[in-house]
């Protein structure tokens, strides 16, 4: 089930879980922590970045001066200052005594500057069945002589494969020892604390303790952090530390040292949409656990996301045969306002509940019980069909079914500049199998297909709506590499083919805004590639068998990188295969020869040539097989958008 295997899913419940915190930020009620910022306007009064490590003692100095309740520092100092003798001891005896709490980098690998692991306050475990802590095999840390002086040491490390933070490892382990964050020590050096606890709490998940807090993390030791509006009022600037007008702001206070003033080199992004200092991430995690405000995963929210869809999908089995399409439509919509009002107010209860998989699962099933319906309606439709002239009638609907599948380009792209696009389908009957599509992946990459089922009429034409529905589903899912789209598509037609059909495609997927062509061929008609300054010519055979053949085949892609105004025409067999009246191919090397004499227009116009030649040669033959063309040419007009 869907929900009972989230992974592939992770992409869509990522951003469900942003979105959350897109329209409910948290809001900021208490200010525990307060930001040294080593900004801009402390570069231009102290110099460039690197300071000597004595203007960092002195800064460092300055902030204790203030009493504040601890310092964290979300620098590193790995390499000695030879700026000028005596400049790491001079940091060292400013951070003795004065509850700092020294960064940590985790790396995967380990640093031959750093052979063993760090130093780290004891971290007593109530038991490590469930816990998989994240594993670093190396770190990154200041010099013995500054880190000895240090009252703790915590992790600046943070997680985020797609460049957005979401959840950052609050424990983990480097090498054999585990770290907490940096967030996490300062809180363990105020409350005096000797030790932090990790306590696994049964089926109600695992929580972090320091002093009287209990801080709710994932069994991989991460915690999801739940963002706050990026606050000026949580930055001071260093200049004011050291010059004595922020004593005030520092007193009583978790203050953080970091630099903010070397453009975005430590900025980092959030679900909001924001990007922000590195050091804000660690007080954000501060504001949250004196506020007492957290996202956590439910204890087996997998088991209620998967009753929530198994609840939908029984509810539309019952109901999707019985009822009128748009009544069981009119219920879908209506599941799917409860599970967004269930996930809304899990969330402001502080659950992480995932119900865009149910939610995508309803719609799955709702689709396949609605086109099962359909079909077997339509089966029972054609089952009384004896008069040539209803079943005519029954075709043209077919055919303009079929038709209204296919996109149409020229509204699509409408004011489309960096790339052109025209594709035109004949079907040989009134339904036939060829298809194409074309569709934006996200604002800059176009998707487009062509493809065609063995066999014509209505059979091949219902193979063509479910391959070209599955190709389409799966491109929309993420998935943006040609080859991979056509192996994974190979596999889902394949568990639905009992008549042993099978589908030639070709998949490009156009960068538009360098040229980038990416593409995959499964058995389909080579394309015709020109680039400006040259003839036309067609592509390399076929790189793989057409889809449904062979089990598993890994289908490969190929790159190319277009010129302004290069482009690629591809055509089904019902071009190069039209016959004349005596029986003679139209062929691939005429095609060529009007491609070339019509190279110069625009995609629509040449494939109107090129069509009214087919035309031509066939001179008034039945056609032999459907004909679809399409042509995508790269402008490279720059977005206005």
């Amino acid at each position: 089930m869907l929900a009972l295997s989230p992974a592939p899913f992770a992409g869509l419940r990522d951003a469900l879980f942003d979105g959350y915190q897109t329209l409910m930020p948290r809001s900021r009620d208490s200010a525990p922590a307060t930001i040294v910022a080593i900004d801009e306007r402390a570069l231009d009064a102290r110099g460039q970045w690197p300071w000597p490590r004595t203007t960092v003692a002195e800064l460092v100095r300055a902030i204790a001066a203030a009493r504040p309740a601890a310092i964290g520092v979300d620098l590193l100092f790995p390499e000695p200052d030879r700026s000028a003798p005596g400049a790491d001891a001079a940091l060292a005896a400013a951070l003795e005594g004065n509850k700092v709490v020294l960064g940590i980098a985790g790396l995967q690998v380990r640093d031959r500057r750093f052979p063993f692991p760090p130093h780290a306050a004891p971290v007593r475990l109530s038991s490590a069945g469930k816990l998989r802590l994240r594993r670093y095999d190396g770190h990154l840390q200041s010099r013995p002589e500054i880190d000895r002086a240090a009252a703790g040491r915590g992790l600046l490390s943070a997680d985020s494969p797609d460049r957005i933070v979401r959840r950052v490892p609050l424990v983990a382990r480097i090498g054999d020892v585990v770290v907490p964050a940096l967030s996490l020590e300062m809180l363990r050096v105020v409350t005096r604390s000797a030790t932090l606890r990790i306590d696994e709490h049964g089926g109600r998940g695992v929580s972090v303790g320091v002093g009287p807090l209990a801080i709710p993390l994932q069994s991989n030791g991460t915690f999801n952090v739940y963002f706050g509006r990026h606050d000026p009022a949580r930055f001071v600037s260093a200049q004011d530390v050291l010059d004595g007008r922020a004593d005030e702001l520092l007193r009583d206070k978790l203050v953080l040292l970091g630099v903010t003033g070397l453009g975005l080199l430590d900025f980092q992004a959030t679900p909001l949409g924001e990007r922000i200092p590195g050091v804000e991430v660690h007080a954000q995690i501060l504001e949250q656990a004196f506020d007492n405000v957290y996202l956590r995963r439910p204890a087996g929210a997998a088991w209620i996301e998967a009753g929530l869809l198994a609840g939908a999908g029984l509810l539309l089995l019952v109901v999707v045969p019985g009822w009128r399409p748009v009544s069981s439509a009119a219920v879908l919509l209506a599941l799917l306002a409860l599970l967004a009002a269930i996930g809304t107010i899990a969330f402001k209860s502080g659950l992480l509940l995932d119900v865009a998989t149910p939610a995508l699962g309803a719609v799955i099933v709702f689709t396949a019980l609605l086109a099962a319906t359909l079909a077997e309606a339509d089966r029972q439709r054609r089952l009384l069909r004896e008069a040539q002239a209803r079943l005519a009638g029954e075709l043209e609907a077919a055919r303009r079914i079929q038709m209204g599948l296919l996109p149409s380009p020229e509204q699509l792209f409408v004011d489309e500049r960096r790339f052109s696009l025209a594709a035109l389908l004949e079907p040989a009957r009134t339904v036939g199998g060829d298809f194409f599509d074309c569709f934006m992946l996200d604002r800059d990459r176009l998707f487009f297909l062509v493809g065609d089922v063995s066999g014509k009429g209505l059979g091949a034409s219902l193979f063509m709506a479910l391959s070209k529905s599955l190709l389409k589903s799966i491109a929309l899912r993420g998935e943006a590499d040609p080859a991979q789209i056509l192996t994974r598509a190979s596999a889902e037609i394949s568990r639905d083919n009992r008549e042993q059909l099978f589908v030639t495609a070709f998949v490009g997927v156009l960068d538009a805004r360098d040229g980038r062509l990416a593409i995959a061929n499964a058995g389909h008609e080579p394309p015709a590639l020109c680039q400006p300054g040259s003839a036309p010519r067609r592509l390399s055979a076929s790189a793989g068998p057409p889809l449904c053949v062979l089990a598993d085949y890994p289908y490969r892609a190929e790159t190319f990188a277009l010129v302004p105004g290069a482009w690629m025409c591809v055509v089904t067999d019902g071009v190069t295969e039209a016959m004349d009246g005596q029986g003679r191919l139209y062929g691939s090397d005429r095609m060529l020869a009007e491609l070339t004499r019509h190279a110069a227009l625009e995609p629509v116009r040449l494939l109107d040539a090129l069509r009214e030649d087919v035309a031509r040669f066939a001179s008034g033959a039945e056609p032999s097989d459907d004909l679809t063309l399409l042509c995508v040419r790269w402008n490279a007009v720059p977005s206005e958008r």
